[in-house]
């Protein structure tokens, strides 16, 4: 007859010995289960999915300088638009620290008197980038068309994007008679002159939303992006990873979100970056060329056709500078773009983000593991 021991929490053992067949009483019997909460989960995904990701981009020097000139361009982009809305914020502050310049829509003033034609630059602080023959003031135009021309940066590279991503994920992974269509309109889309098709579709809509004129612009350059992800695809969907999610039953949209898009963003945030650049330039040329906008300056395109068409700042004199001064936010613009996808692309280096998290060990003291001292 087995004696029976009884330990403090109550319970029996044969022997005074704990069994360890799984029972009740066994070394995982007395574990505590581990309740994670909401908030718990919620942090976790907040510092796996915005903190982890920024502090690893933010390490690089490149995107530091890109987010600063973006963040610029931004907020001078939403007190422009409270301006537009009749809240003149920006104009109540200059007031305040006794500015004498003030913002102004950058249309020709009635009467204008022959003080205010021509300022060049840094001569008088109401108009410190000059002002135009007909007496608008540089930095007011330059200001003013900043708005619309992110809207139509965000609205074509967006629309690009995911355009591109869609059809290049779908067809590269589905395969069959679903690959067969959406290749076929692929090459529709990459046989189209890109420059020529928008001219023509700008003609006939007449866009004054700069949302439709960022989409008419990327209208069918998503299409090589596309077949780049096609093409990536094709050789994804063979890995070990991907198949074991398929054996596991996991549907088709987790297997892309998870197994696929991750290796391909490299490819995405490089032609996203493309097809912004691509909306600023191509959207410059269009109002340039006077296919959009009115008589007043309100894109960075009508100051350089006021500048080389009507006022040759390139033959007269001292009018350099109204050519110049819209050339400035176009490049800064542009840079910031090709900064952030350089620095952003270390996020997907998962040894980087891995070492951010502070999830691995130094490489020295994994050494000295797999190779103990003798």
């Amino acid at each position: 007859m087995s004696k029976v021991k009884r330990t403090e929490d109550g319970r029996g053992d044969a022997d005074g010995d704990r069994r360890t067949d799984g029972g009740s009483g066994g070394m995982f019997g007395d574990s505590a289960a581990t309740v994670v909460t909401r908030r718990q989960r919620a942090r976790e995904t907040v510092d796996e999915s915005v903190v982890a990701p920024f502090k690893v981009a933010w390490s690089d020097w490149r995107t530091k300088v890109a987010l600063i000139i973006l963040g610029g361009f931004v907020a001078t982009a939403v007190l422009v638009w409270l301006h537009q809305a009749g809240y003149t914020l920006l104009n109540d502050v200059l007031r305040v620290v006794g500015s004498p310049w003030e913002l102004e829509a950058p249309r020709s003033p009635v009467g204008v008197d022959e003080e205010r034609r021509s300022v060049r630059p840094f001569r008088n602080w109401q108009h410190p980038f000059g002002t135009f023959d007909n007496g608008v003031d540089i930095l007011s135009a330059i200001l003013w068309a900043t708005p619309s021309m992110l809207q139509m940066v965000l609205a074509g590279g967006v629309f690009s994007t995911m355009m591109a991503t869609v059809v290049g994920t779908v067809s590269g992974y589905k395969g069959g008679t679903v690959e067969s269509v959406l290749n076929t309109i692929v090459d529709i889309a990459m046989s189209i002159p890109g420059l020529p098709l928008v001219v023509v579709l700008v003609a006939i809509i007449q866009p004054s939303s700069p949302y439709v004129v960022g989409i008419l612009i990327t209208i069918n350059i998503w299409a090589g992006l596309a077949r780049t992800i096609h093409s990536q695809v094709l050789s994804l969907r063979e890995k070990s990873y991907v198949e074991a999610s398929r054996t596991m039953g996991i549907s088709t949209p987790q297997i892309i979100r998870k197994d696929i898009l991750p290796n391909l963003m490299p490819y995405i945030t490089v032609n996203f970056v493309y097809a912004a650049r691509r909306v600023i330039y191509d959207s410059i040329a269009l109002y340039y060329l006077g296919l959009l906008g009115g008589g007043m300056a309100e894109n960075w395109g009508v100051m350089l056709d006021w500048a080389y068409n009507l006022y040759n700042a390139l033959t007269v004199s001292g009018k350099a500078y109204m050519l110049v001064a819209p050339m400035v936010p176009i490049v800064l613009l542009s840079m910031a773009l090709i900064l952030l996808s350089q620095g952003t692309d270390r996020l997907f280096n998962p040894r980087v983000r891995t070492r951010h998290a502070g999830e691995t060990v130094r490489e020295d003291d994994t050494d000295h593991e797999v190779n103990p001292p003798a």
